[in-house]
Protein backbone atom coordinates (compact mmCIF):
# COMPACT_ATOMS: atom_id res chain seq x y z
CA UNK A 1 0.00 0.00 0.00
CA UNK A 2 1.23 3.88 -0.40
CA UNK A 3 1.96 3.76 3.29
CA UNK A 4 4.45 0.66 3.19
CA UNK A 5 2.07 -1.67 4.54
CA UNK A 6 1.74 -5.21 3.29
CA UNK A 7 -1.57 -7.06 2.54
CA UNK A 8 -1.37 -10.75 2.18
CA UNK A 9 -3.35 -11.59 -1.14
CA UNK A 10 -4.13 -14.81 -3.18
CA UNK A 11 -4.15 -14.80 -7.02
CA UNK A 12 -6.21 -17.56 -8.77
CA UNK A 13 -5.94 -18.08 -12.65
CA UNK A 14 -2.91 -16.00 -13.70
CA UNK A 15 -0.69 -19.42 -14.46
CA UNK A 16 -3.09 -20.35 -16.93
CA UNK A 17 -1.38 -18.94 -19.87
CA UNK A 18 -3.82 -17.48 -22.01
CA UNK A 19 -3.28 -13.49 -22.88
CA UNK A 20 -4.02 -10.95 -20.43
CA UNK A 21 -7.74 -11.30 -18.16
CA UNK A 22 -10.07 -8.78 -16.41
CA UNK A 23 -9.66 -9.67 -12.55
CA UNK A 24 -12.21 -9.79 -9.91
CA UNK A 25 -11.11 -9.06 -6.67
CA UNK A 26 -12.32 -9.73 -3.34
CA UNK A 27 -10.98 -7.74 0.27
CA UNK A 28 -12.13 -9.54 3.52
CA UNK A 29 -11.53 -9.67 6.84
CA UNK A 30 -12.69 -13.43 7.53
CA UNK A 31 -9.40 -15.20 6.33
CA UNK A 32 -9.73 -15.29 2.63
CA UNK A 33 -8.06 -19.29 3.23
CA UNK A 34 -10.88 -20.09 5.33
CA UNK A 35 -13.98 -22.62 4.28
CA UNK A 36 -16.23 -20.06 5.98
CA UNK A 37 -15.11 -18.05 2.78
CA UNK A 38 -14.52 -20.76 0.53
CA UNK A 39 -12.62 -18.43 -1.91
CA UNK A 40 -10.93 -21.55 -3.06
CA UNK A 41 -14.07 -22.99 -4.64
CA UNK A 42 -15.67 -19.62 -5.85
CA UNK A 43 -12.41 -18.90 -7.34
CA UNK A 44 -12.34 -22.55 -9.22
CA UNK A 45 -16.10 -21.04 -11.00
CA UNK A 46 -14.77 -17.74 -12.02
CA UNK A 47 -11.10 -18.96 -13.28
CA UNK A 48 -13.62 -21.80 -15.48
CA UNK A 49 -14.44 -18.91 -17.68
CA UNK A 50 -11.73 -17.12 -18.09
CA UNK A 51 -11.11 -14.65 -15.08
CA UNK A 52 -7.97 -14.24 -13.03
CA UNK A 53 -9.34 -14.17 -9.06
CA UNK A 54 -7.08 -11.79 -6.82
CA UNK A 55 -8.31 -12.33 -2.93
CA UNK A 56 -6.98 -10.13 -0.30
CA UNK A 57 -7.17 -10.02 3.72
CA UNK A 58 -7.61 -6.35 4.28
CA UNK A 59 -5.51 -4.07 6.71
CA UNK A 60 -5.11 -5.68 10.14
CA UNK A 61 -6.81 -9.00 9.77
CA UNK A 62 -5.23 -12.41 9.60
CA UNK A 63 -1.97 -12.58 7.09
CA UNK A 64 -2.18 -8.58 6.39
CA UNK A 65 0.07 -5.75 7.82
CA UNK A 66 -1.10 -2.87 9.59
CA UNK A 67 -3.78 -1.49 12.48
CA UNK A 68 -7.18 -3.48 13.13
CA UNK A 69 -9.97 -0.79 12.74
CA UNK A 70 -12.87 -1.58 10.26
CA UNK A 71 -14.48 1.04 8.13
CA UNK A 72 -11.13 2.87 8.03
CA UNK A 73 -8.74 3.08 5.00
CA UNK A 74 -10.33 0.76 2.54
CA UNK A 75 -10.94 3.96 -0.06
CA UNK A 76 -6.85 4.21 -0.04
CA UNK A 77 -6.23 0.37 0.37
CA UNK A 78 -8.58 -0.35 -2.88
CA UNK A 79 -7.39 2.11 -4.80
CA UNK A 80 -3.45 0.88 -4.25
CA UNK A 81 -4.92 -3.04 -4.64
CA UNK A 82 -6.63 -2.40 -8.13
CA UNK A 83 -3.38 -0.11 -9.00
CA UNK A 84 -1.11 -3.10 -8.27
CA UNK A 85 -3.78 -5.47 -10.65
CA UNK A 86 -3.35 -3.45 -13.65
CA UNK A 87 0.42 -3.54 -13.37
CA UNK A 88 0.80 -7.13 -13.31
CA UNK A 89 1.43 -9.10 -16.82
CA UNK A 90 -1.38 -11.59 -16.47
CA UNK A 91 -4.35 -8.35 -16.23
CA UNK A 92 -6.01 -6.76 -18.77
CA UNK A 93 -6.33 -3.53 -17.23
CA UNK A 94 -10.14 -4.31 -16.02
CA UNK A 95 -11.16 -4.91 -12.37
CA UNK A 96 -14.56 -5.92 -10.97
CA UNK A 97 -15.37 -7.02 -7.30
CA UNK A 98 -17.46 -9.47 -5.57
CA UNK A 99 -18.85 -10.30 -2.04
CA UNK A 100 -20.88 -10.38 0.91
CA UNK A 101 -21.41 -7.92 3.59
CA UNK A 102 -17.54 -6.13 4.71
CA UNK A 103 -16.54 -7.23 1.25
CA UNK A 104 -19.48 -5.96 0.01
CA UNK A 105 -18.45 -2.11 2.13
CA UNK A 106 -14.93 -2.80 0.48
CA UNK A 107 -16.21 -2.66 -2.71
CA UNK A 108 -18.45 0.75 -2.39
CA UNK A 109 -15.25 1.94 -0.93
CA UNK A 110 -13.52 1.10 -4.09
CA UNK A 111 -16.19 3.04 -6.02
CA UNK A 112 -15.16 6.01 -3.94
CA UNK A 113 -11.43 5.42 -4.94
CA UNK A 114 -12.94 6.02 -8.37
CA UNK A 115 -9.89 4.10 -9.68
CA UNK A 116 -10.92 4.00 -13.97
CA UNK A 117 -10.06 0.47 -14.27
CA UNK A 118 -13.24 -0.24 -11.72
CA UNK A 119 -15.37 -1.38 -14.15
CA UNK A 120 -18.34 -3.23 -12.33
CA UNK A 121 -19.45 -4.51 -8.74
CA UNK A 122 -21.34 -7.36 -6.85
CA UNK A 123 -22.48 -6.25 -3.64
CA UNK A 124 -24.33 -8.99 -1.88
CA UNK A 125 -25.79 -8.68 1.33
CA UNK A 126 -24.04 -5.40 2.14
CA UNK A 127 -24.34 -1.87 2.56
CA UNK A 128 -22.91 1.43 1.61
CA UNK A 129 -23.83 2.64 5.54
CA UNK A 130 -22.20 -0.14 7.42
CA UNK A 131 -19.71 1.87 8.52
CA UNK A 132 -20.70 3.53 11.59
CA UNK A 133 -23.85 1.57 12.25
CA UNK A 134 -22.78 -1.85 12.00
CA UNK A 135 -24.31 -2.12 15.65
CA UNK A 136 -27.60 -0.32 14.46
CA UNK A 137 -29.78 -2.12 12.62
CA UNK A 138 -30.75 -0.14 10.15
CA UNK A 139 -34.07 0.10 9.01
CA UNK A 140 -34.24 4.17 7.84
CA UNK A 141 -36.17 4.88 11.14
CA UNK A 142 -34.63 7.43 12.65
CA UNK A 143 -32.85 6.90 15.35
CA UNK A 144 -32.30 2.86 16.40
CA UNK A 145 -31.73 0.25 19.36
CA UNK A 146 -28.50 -0.48 19.69
CA UNK A 147 -27.79 -3.66 17.67
CA UNK A 148 -26.02 -5.93 20.22
CA UNK A 149 -24.72 -8.69 17.49
CA UNK A 150 -23.44 -5.97 15.51
CA UNK A 151 -21.42 -4.85 19.05
CA UNK A 152 -20.34 -8.61 19.73
CA UNK A 153 -19.27 -8.71 15.58
CA UNK A 154 -17.23 -5.79 16.23
CA UNK A 155 -15.70 -7.27 19.60
CA UNK A 156 -15.32 -10.47 18.10
CA UNK A 157 -13.76 -9.65 14.82
CA UNK A 158 -11.95 -6.51 14.83
CA UNK A 159 -9.93 -6.72 18.23
CA UNK A 160 -6.91 -7.88 16.20
CA UNK A 161 -5.71 -10.02 13.21
CA UNK A 162 -7.64 -12.99 14.50
CA UNK A 163 -11.22 -13.80 15.05
CA UNK A 164 -12.00 -14.28 18.84
CA UNK A 165 -15.55 -16.63 19.30
CA UNK A 166 -16.46 -16.34 23.10
CA UNK A 167 -19.69 -16.02 24.80
CA UNK A 168 -21.58 -13.13 26.12
CA UNK A 169 -23.15 -13.06 29.84
CA UNK A 170 -25.77 -9.71 28.44
CA UNK A 171 -27.58 -10.78 31.44
CA UNK A 172 -25.12 -8.83 33.72
CA UNK A 173 -25.27 -5.59 34.38
CA UNK A 174 -23.71 -3.44 33.81
CA UNK A 175 -23.90 -4.92 29.89
CA UNK A 176 -20.54 -3.47 29.26
CA UNK A 177 -19.32 -5.72 31.98
CA UNK A 178 -19.14 -9.25 29.80
CA UNK A 179 -17.25 -7.33 27.20
CA UNK A 180 -14.46 -6.03 29.25
CA UNK A 181 -13.89 -9.55 30.67
CA UNK A 182 -13.42 -10.97 27.12
CA UNK A 183 -11.07 -8.20 26.49
CA UNK A 184 -9.16 -8.74 29.79
CA UNK A 185 -8.92 -12.25 28.92
CA UNK A 186 -7.60 -11.85 25.08
CA UNK A 187 -5.40 -8.91 26.45
CA UNK A 188 -6.62 -6.52 23.64
CA UNK A 189 -9.52 -4.22 23.05
CA UNK A 190 -11.42 -3.66 19.72
CA UNK A 191 -11.19 -0.15 18.71
CA UNK A 192 -14.62 -0.26 16.77
CA UNK A 193 -16.24 -1.64 20.02
CA UNK A 194 -15.31 1.49 22.57
CA UNK A 195 -16.24 3.68 19.51
CA UNK A 196 -19.91 2.17 19.74
CA UNK A 197 -19.95 2.39 23.25
CA UNK A 198 -18.59 5.92 23.44
CA UNK A 199 -21.15 6.80 20.42
CA UNK A 200 -18.77 8.47 17.90
CA UNK A 201 -19.53 7.83 14.39
CA UNK A 202 -16.68 6.82 12.12
CA UNK A 203 -16.03 8.34 8.61
CA UNK A 204 -15.86 5.30 5.70
CA UNK A 205 -14.94 7.57 3.26
CA UNK A 206 -11.85 9.85 3.07
CA UNK A 207 -13.37 10.16 -0.76
CA UNK A 208 -16.49 11.06 -2.20
CA UNK A 209 -19.60 9.02 -0.49
CA UNK A 210 -20.55 6.56 -3.52
CA UNK A 211 -23.24 7.66 -4.74
CA UNK A 212 -21.56 10.61 -5.57
CA UNK A 213 -18.77 8.80 -6.86
CA UNK A 214 -18.22 7.82 -10.92
CA UNK A 215 -20.80 5.44 -11.77
CA UNK A 216 -20.18 1.77 -12.37
CA UNK A 217 -22.45 -0.97 -13.23
CA UNK A 218 -24.01 -2.67 -9.90
CA UNK A 219 -25.66 -6.31 -9.41
CA UNK A 220 -27.51 -5.63 -5.93
CA UNK A 221 -27.65 -9.60 -4.84
CA UNK A 222 -30.19 -8.59 -1.92
CA UNK A 223 -31.82 -11.40 0.68
CA UNK A 224 -35.44 -10.99 1.61
CA UNK A 225 -34.10 -12.18 5.27
CA UNK A 226 -30.90 -10.69 5.45
CA UNK A 227 -30.59 -8.25 9.03
CA UNK A 228 -28.66 -5.41 6.12
CA UNK A 229 -31.69 -6.10 3.73
CA UNK A 230 -32.95 -2.55 4.93
CA UNK A 231 -29.91 -0.84 4.37
CA UNK A 232 -29.14 -2.43 0.82
CA UNK A 233 -32.64 -1.90 -0.45
CA UNK A 234 -32.25 1.31 0.15
CA UNK A 235 -28.34 1.80 -1.62
CA UNK A 236 -30.71 0.38 -4.95
CA UNK A 237 -33.36 2.71 -4.60
CA UNK A 238 -31.43 6.02 -4.50
CA UNK A 239 -28.97 4.71 -7.00
CA UNK A 240 -31.67 3.96 -8.91
CA UNK A 241 -32.63 7.49 -8.87
CA UNK A 242 -30.05 9.07 -10.04
CA UNK A 243 -28.38 10.69 -13.11
CA UNK A 244 -25.90 8.36 -14.19
CA UNK A 245 -25.66 5.41 -11.58
CA UNK A 246 -29.99 4.73 -12.89
CA UNK A 247 -28.81 3.25 -16.45
CA UNK A 248 -26.34 0.77 -14.68
CA UNK A 249 -28.38 -0.52 -11.82
CA UNK A 250 -29.38 -4.19 -11.50
CA UNK A 251 -31.04 -6.08 -9.14
CA UNK A 252 -31.52 -9.65 -7.82
CA UNK A 253 -33.75 -10.09 -4.92
CA UNK A 254 -33.72 -13.79 -3.02
CA UNK A 255 -35.52 -15.17 0.01
CA UNK A 256 -32.04 -15.92 1.51
CA UNK A 257 -30.88 -14.77 4.54
CA UNK A 258 -26.88 -12.64 5.37
CA UNK A 259 -25.49 -16.42 5.52
CA UNK A 260 -27.67 -17.67 2.16
CA UNK A 261 -29.55 -19.77 3.48
CA UNK A 262 -32.85 -20.25 1.22
CA UNK A 263 -36.84 -20.34 2.54
CA UNK A 264 -37.21 -23.21 0.60
CA UNK A 265 -34.88 -25.48 2.76
CA UNK A 266 -36.16 -23.65 6.13
CA UNK A 267 -35.41 -24.65 8.50
CA UNK A 268 -31.85 -26.18 7.28
CA UNK A 269 -31.85 -30.00 7.16
CA UNK A 270 -28.24 -31.60 7.45
CA UNK A 271 -28.32 -32.23 3.21
CA UNK A 272 -29.11 -28.17 2.63
CA UNK A 273 -26.85 -26.79 5.46
CA UNK A 274 -23.84 -25.12 3.72
CA UNK A 275 -21.89 -24.40 6.40
CA UNK A 276 -21.96 -27.92 7.43
CA UNK A 277 -22.06 -30.33 4.21
CA UNK A 278 -19.90 -29.78 0.87
CA UNK A 279 -22.51 -31.02 -0.97
CA UNK A 280 -24.80 -28.45 -0.05
CA UNK A 281 -21.98 -25.68 -0.28
CA UNK A 282 -21.91 -26.31 -3.79
CA UNK A 283 -25.05 -26.24 -4.76
CA UNK A 284 -25.27 -22.73 -3.08
CA UNK A 285 -21.89 -21.91 -4.20
CA UNK A 286 -23.71 -22.14 -7.87
CA UNK A 287 -25.98 -19.84 -7.57
CA UNK A 288 -24.39 -17.79 -5.45
CA UNK A 289 -21.54 -17.05 -8.52
CA UNK A 290 -23.60 -17.50 -11.22
CA UNK A 291 -25.50 -14.14 -11.63
CA UNK A 292 -22.17 -12.40 -10.94
CA UNK A 293 -20.42 -14.50 -13.19
CA UNK A 294 -23.29 -12.99 -16.50
CA UNK A 295 -22.76 -9.46 -15.13
CA UNK A 296 -19.02 -9.42 -15.37
CA UNK A 297 -19.50 -11.52 -18.89
CA UNK A 298 -21.44 -8.24 -19.92
CA UNK A 299 -19.23 -5.32 -18.16
CA UNK A 300 -16.08 -6.79 -18.21
CA UNK A 301 -15.37 -9.07 -21.25
CA UNK A 302 -18.50 -7.67 -23.28
CA UNK A 303 -19.53 -11.33 -24.54
CA UNK A 304 -23.02 -10.21 -24.45
CA UNK A 305 -25.19 -6.88 -24.55
CA UNK A 306 -26.39 -5.01 -21.41
CA UNK A 307 -29.76 -5.63 -22.76
CA UNK A 308 -29.84 -9.57 -22.21
CA UNK A 309 -29.69 -9.16 -18.29
CA UNK A 310 -32.96 -8.37 -16.60
CA UNK A 311 -32.80 -5.61 -14.93
CA UNK A 312 -35.05 -7.24 -11.31
CA UNK A 313 -34.82 -10.57 -11.30
CA UNK A 314 -36.76 -11.42 -7.77
CA UNK A 315 -38.03 -14.17 -6.35
CA UNK A 316 -41.63 -14.55 -4.56
CA UNK A 317 -41.46 -16.63 -1.53
CA UNK A 318 -43.39 -19.94 -1.84
CA UNK A 319 -43.64 -19.30 -5.30
CA UNK A 320 -40.50 -18.52 -7.74
CA UNK A 321 -38.58 -16.36 -9.81
CA UNK A 322 -39.77 -13.30 -11.29
CA UNK A 323 -38.10 -10.81 -14.04
CA UNK A 324 -39.54 -6.84 -14.13
CA UNK A 325 -38.09 -3.77 -15.68
CA UNK A 326 -38.05 -1.81 -12.23
CA UNK A 327 -38.60 -2.25 -8.41
CA UNK A 328 -40.91 -1.58 -7.10
CA UNK A 329 -42.98 -3.24 -9.36
CA UNK A 330 -44.96 -0.89 -11.72
CA UNK A 331 -47.91 -3.09 -12.02
CA UNK A 332 -47.85 -3.06 -7.76
CA UNK A 333 -49.95 -1.11 -5.56
CA UNK A 334 -50.00 -0.07 -1.89
CA UNK A 335 -52.67 -1.04 0.67
CA UNK A 336 -53.10 -0.47 4.21
CA UNK A 337 -54.13 -2.48 6.89
CA UNK A 338 -55.55 -0.40 10.10
CA UNK A 339 -54.63 -1.30 13.83
CA UNK A 340 -58.03 -2.32 15.54
CA UNK A 341 -59.61 -3.68 18.45
CA UNK A 342 -56.89 -2.61 20.38
CA UNK A 343 -58.09 -4.33 23.82
CA UNK A 344 -57.51 -7.33 22.66
CA UNK A 345 -54.18 -6.52 21.25
CA UNK A 346 -52.87 -7.53 24.60
CA UNK A 347 -54.49 -11.50 24.49
CA UNK A 348 -53.60 -14.61 23.27
CA UNK A 349 -53.53 -15.36 19.28
CA UNK A 350 -55.73 -14.02 17.41
CA UNK A 351 -55.65 -10.38 19.64
CA UNK A 352 -56.71 -7.20 17.79
CA UNK A 353 -57.38 -7.02 13.82
CA UNK A 354 -55.50 -5.98 10.73
CA UNK A 355 -58.48 -4.15 8.78
CA UNK A 356 -58.96 -2.44 5.73
CA UNK A 357 -60.25 0.44 7.71
CA UNK A 358 -59.93 2.25 11.01
CA UNK A 359 -62.39 2.51 14.19
CA UNK A 360 -64.39 5.44 14.14
CA UNK A 361 -63.71 5.37 17.75
CA UNK A 362 -60.71 6.36 19.35
CA UNK A 363 -59.06 3.08 20.76
CA UNK A 364 -55.41 2.23 23.03
CA UNK A 365 -53.43 -0.59 24.45
CA UNK A 366 -50.78 -0.78 26.51
CA UNK A 367 -47.51 -2.58 26.74
CA UNK A 368 -44.94 -2.81 29.24
CA UNK A 369 -41.26 -2.93 29.03
CA UNK A 370 -39.72 -4.82 31.75
CA UNK A 371 -35.95 -4.90 31.91
CA UNK A 372 -36.00 -7.96 34.24
CA UNK A 373 -38.22 -9.84 31.70
CA UNK A 374 -37.18 -9.18 28.46
CA UNK A 375 -38.87 -10.16 24.87
CA UNK A 376 -36.96 -12.70 23.52
CA UNK A 377 -35.24 -12.82 20.32
CA UNK A 378 -36.73 -15.23 17.95
CA UNK A 379 -33.30 -16.13 16.23
CA UNK A 380 -30.27 -16.24 18.31
CA UNK A 381 -28.07 -15.12 15.46
CA UNK A 382 -30.07 -13.36 12.21
CA UNK A 383 -27.50 -13.79 10.41
CA UNK A 384 -28.75 -17.14 10.41
CA UNK A 385 -32.62 -16.02 10.25
CA UNK A 386 -33.55 -18.94 7.72
CA UNK A 387 -30.87 -22.12 9.45
CA UNK A 388 -33.88 -22.51 11.58
CA UNK A 389 -36.91 -19.87 10.67
CA UNK A 390 -38.41 -20.09 13.87
CA UNK A 391 -41.84 -20.45 15.01
CA UNK A 392 -42.68 -17.01 16.39
CA UNK A 393 -45.91 -18.09 18.18
CA UNK A 394 -45.08 -18.41 22.18
CA UNK A 395 -43.91 -14.62 21.80
CA UNK A 396 -46.67 -13.35 20.08
CA UNK A 397 -48.99 -15.02 22.98
CA UNK A 398 -46.84 -12.97 25.68
CA UNK A 399 -48.81 -10.39 27.65
CA UNK A 400 -46.36 -7.53 27.14
CA UNK A 401 -46.34 -7.61 23.08
CA UNK A 402 -49.55 -6.30 21.02
CA UNK A 403 -50.56 -8.92 18.14
CA UNK A 404 -52.94 -7.72 15.71
CA UNK A 405 -54.21 -10.73 12.82
CA UNK A 406 -56.11 -10.24 9.26
CA UNK A 407 -58.44 -12.97 8.11
CA UNK A 408 -57.55 -15.81 6.47
CA UNK A 409 -57.97 -16.10 2.75
CA UNK A 410 -58.64 -18.22 0.19
CA UNK A 411 -57.31 -17.07 -2.36
CA UNK A 412 -52.92 -16.01 -2.11
CA UNK A 413 -51.88 -12.72 -0.92
CA UNK A 414 -48.49 -11.44 -2.29
CA UNK A 415 -46.40 -8.96 -1.08
CA UNK A 416 -43.90 -7.18 -3.38
CA UNK A 417 -41.47 -3.97 -2.39
CA UNK A 418 -41.88 -1.75 0.25
CA UNK A 419 -43.30 -2.05 4.39
CA UNK A 420 -43.58 -0.32 6.91
CA UNK A 421 -45.76 0.29 9.70
CA UNK A 422 -47.03 4.38 10.72
CA UNK A 423 -47.55 3.93 15.10
CA UNK A 424 -49.27 6.51 17.43
CA UNK A 425 -47.40 6.18 20.29
CA UNK A 426 -46.28 7.62 23.80
CA UNK A 427 -44.68 5.88 26.96
CA UNK A 428 -44.05 7.18 30.54
CA UNK A 429 -40.13 6.97 29.87
CA UNK A 430 -38.01 9.47 28.26
CA UNK A 431 -36.81 7.53 25.78
CA UNK A 432 -38.70 4.03 24.32
CA UNK A 433 -38.07 1.08 21.87
CA UNK A 434 -40.36 -0.09 19.21
CA UNK A 435 -40.11 -3.35 17.57
CA UNK A 436 -42.33 -4.69 15.07
CA UNK A 437 -42.59 -7.69 13.28
CA UNK A 438 -44.58 -8.85 10.34
CA UNK A 439 -45.08 -12.64 10.44
CA UNK A 440 -46.78 -15.33 8.62
CA UNK A 441 -49.65 -17.23 10.72
CA UNK A 442 -50.21 -20.64 9.00
CA UNK A 443 -53.22 -22.52 10.12
CA UNK A 444 -51.11 -25.03 12.31
CA UNK A 445 -50.97 -21.96 14.97
CA UNK A 446 -47.05 -21.27 13.60
CA UNK A 447 -45.80 -18.12 13.00
CA UNK A 448 -42.72 -17.16 11.19
CA UNK A 449 -40.82 -13.67 9.66
CA UNK A 450 -41.87 -11.98 6.57
CA UNK A 451 -40.24 -8.11 7.72
CA UNK A 452 -39.19 -6.07 11.41
CA UNK A 453 -38.08 -3.28 12.05
CA UNK A 454 -37.44 -1.03 14.77
CA UNK A 455 -37.13 2.61 16.41
CA UNK A 456 -36.19 4.47 19.34
CA UNK A 457 -38.54 7.49 20.30
CA UNK A 458 -37.92 10.09 23.07
CA UNK A 459 -41.74 11.89 22.54
CA UNK A 460 -45.03 11.08 22.23
CA UNK A 461 -46.73 10.99 18.72
CA UNK A 462 -46.53 9.60 15.34
CA UNK A 463 -43.77 7.06 14.78
CA UNK A 464 -42.71 5.58 11.20
CA UNK A 465 -40.88 2.08 11.10
CA UNK A 466 -39.64 0.86 8.03
CA UNK A 467 -39.84 -2.70 7.57
CA UNK A 468 -37.45 -3.56 4.56
CA UNK A 469 -39.01 -4.59 1.48
CA UNK A 470 -40.33 -8.13 0.26
CA UNK A 471 -41.58 -10.66 -2.03
CA UNK A 472 -43.58 -12.78 -0.40
CA UNK A 473 -46.83 -15.39 -1.26
CA UNK A 474 -49.22 -15.18 2.30
CA UNK A 475 -50.64 -18.35 0.71
CA UNK A 476 -54.12 -19.39 1.18
CA UNK A 477 -55.90 -20.32 4.87
CA UNK A 478 -52.59 -17.99 6.20
CA UNK A 479 -52.89 -14.27 7.73
CA UNK A 480 -50.57 -11.59 8.67
CA UNK A 481 -49.93 -10.89 12.18
CA UNK A 482 -48.20 -7.72 13.15
CA UNK A 483 -46.34 -7.85 16.08
CA UNK A 484 -45.13 -5.26 18.63
CA UNK A 485 -42.91 -5.10 21.64
CA UNK A 486 -40.55 -2.72 23.60
CA UNK A 487 -37.32 -4.74 23.44
CA UNK A 488 -35.81 -7.55 21.89
CA UNK A 489 -33.65 -9.12 23.60
CA UNK A 490 -30.48 -10.43 23.08
CA UNK A 491 -30.30 -9.26 19.44
CA UNK A 492 -30.99 -5.85 21.04
CA UNK A 493 -29.36 -3.70 23.88
CA UNK A 494 -32.14 -3.25 26.42
CA UNK A 495 -33.14 0.16 26.81
CA UNK A 496 -32.02 1.53 30.32
CA UNK A 497 -36.02 3.60 30.33
CA UNK A 498 -34.02 6.56 31.76
CA UNK A 499 -31.23 9.08 30.19
CA UNK A 500 -28.56 6.79 31.51
CA UNK A 501 -26.28 5.04 29.07
CA UNK A 502 -28.07 1.58 28.75
CA UNK A 503 -24.00 0.27 28.38
CA UNK A 504 -23.45 1.59 31.54
CA UNK A 505 -27.03 1.16 33.63
CA UNK A 506 -26.69 -0.82 36.45
CA UNK A 507 -30.76 -0.18 37.56
CA UNK A 508 -32.54 0.22 34.01
CA UNK A 509 -36.03 1.11 34.87
CA UNK A 510 -39.59 -0.30 33.75
CA UNK A 511 -41.83 1.29 32.01
CA UNK A 512 -45.40 1.49 30.29
CA UNK A 513 -46.00 2.18 26.02
CA UNK A 514 -49.52 3.16 24.85
CA UNK A 515 -50.34 2.29 21.27
CA UNK A 516 -53.28 4.59 20.05
CA UNK A 517 -55.83 3.87 17.24
CA UNK A 518 -58.57 4.81 15.31
CA UNK A 519 -59.59 7.62 12.67
CA UNK A 520 -57.44 10.27 14.67
CA UNK A 521 -54.80 8.27 15.75
CA UNK A 522 -54.30 5.84 12.77
CA UNK A 523 -51.96 3.21 13.37
CA UNK A 524 -51.36 0.96 10.42
CA UNK A 525 -49.61 -1.42 8.49
CA UNK A 526 -48.72 0.08 4.67
CA UNK A 527 -48.29 -2.96 1.97
CA UNK A 528 -47.29 -2.83 -1.34
CA UNK A 529 -49.25 -5.97 -3.29
CA UNK A 530 -49.63 -7.46 -6.32
CA UNK A 531 -52.91 -7.32 -8.29
CA UNK A 532 -55.22 -10.52 -8.50
CA UNK A 533 -54.87 -12.71 -11.66
CA UNK A 534 -55.21 -16.08 -13.20
CA UNK A 535 -51.38 -18.54 -13.61
CA UNK A 536 -48.57 -17.05 -12.05
CA UNK A 537 -45.54 -17.00 -14.58
CA UNK A 538 -42.71 -17.89 -13.10
CA UNK A 539 -39.04 -20.09 -14.31
CA UNK A 540 -38.96 -23.05 -11.31
CA UNK A 541 -35.12 -22.67 -11.39
CA UNK A 542 -33.29 -19.47 -10.09
CA UNK A 543 -30.22 -17.36 -11.17
CA UNK A 544 -27.72 -20.44 -11.04
CA UNK A 545 -28.45 -20.61 -14.86
CA UNK A 546 -26.61 -17.98 -16.67
CA UNK A 547 -29.27 -15.59 -17.00
CA UNK A 548 -28.99 -14.86 -20.53
CA UNK A 549 -29.97 -18.05 -21.43
CA UNK A 550 -32.85 -18.26 -19.27
CA UNK A 551 -36.46 -18.33 -20.79
CA UNK A 552 -37.91 -15.57 -20.77
CA UNK A 553 -40.49 -14.53 -18.14
CA UNK A 554 -43.18 -11.75 -17.49
CA UNK A 555 -43.45 -9.86 -14.45
CA UNK A 556 -45.52 -11.33 -11.83
CA UNK A 557 -49.11 -11.01 -10.70
CA UNK A 558 -50.81 -12.18 -7.77
CA UNK A 559 -53.25 -11.77 -5.65
CA UNK A 560 -53.69 -8.22 -3.85
CA UNK A 561 -56.37 -5.26 -5.27
CA UNK A 562 -59.14 -8.03 -4.55
CA UNK A 563 -57.91 -9.69 -1.27
CA UNK A 564 -60.35 -9.26 1.76
CA UNK A 565 -57.48 -8.35 4.24
CA UNK A 566 -56.04 -5.20 2.50
CA UNK A 567 -57.90 -1.70 0.85
CA UNK A 568 -55.82 0.22 -2.48
CA UNK A 569 -54.71 3.40 -0.75
CA UNK A 570 -56.30 6.42 -2.88
CA UNK A 571 -53.85 8.14 -5.45
CA UNK A 572 -51.48 9.61 -4.51
CA UNK A 573 -51.11 7.44 -0.83
CA UNK A 574 -49.25 5.04 0.60
CA UNK A 575 -45.08 4.33 0.08
CA UNK A 576 -43.37 5.59 -3.30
Amino acid sequence: MRDGVHLATDVYGADQGAAPAPTILARLPYDKNSRYAFFDKIADRFTARGYVVVVQDVRGKFRSQGRTLGWTGEVDDGYDTIEWITRQPWSDGLVGMFGDSYYGFTQWSAVSSQHPALRAIVPRVTSTTNAPGIATYDSGSGRQPLWLEGATYQAQVWTDNDIHEFDVDLGRRPVIAAYEEAFTAIGKRSAGFDLIVGGIPLDPYNGPHPYDARPVPVLHCVGWFDNLGIAHMRDYTELAKRPGWAAVQYLIADTIDHENYFLEDAPAAPETDHLAGDAALARMLDSYTGPAIEFFDVFLKGVAHPDSLPRVRWKLGHVGWRTSAAWPLPEAGAAELYLKEPAAATGAVPGGKLAPSPDGTSGSAEWRYDPDDLVPSAAADTFLQLRDHVDERRTLDRDDVLVFTGPASGRPLDLAGPVHAVLHVESTAPTFDIFVRLLDLAPDGTARLIVRGCAQADRPGEVEIALGHTGYRVRPGHRLALMIAGSDFPNHLPNSGSLESPWLTTAPKASLQKLRTGTAHPSRLCLTVLPESGEQPLHPGGPVLPLRHLPGTTPASGAGAHHPAVRQCREGGGPK
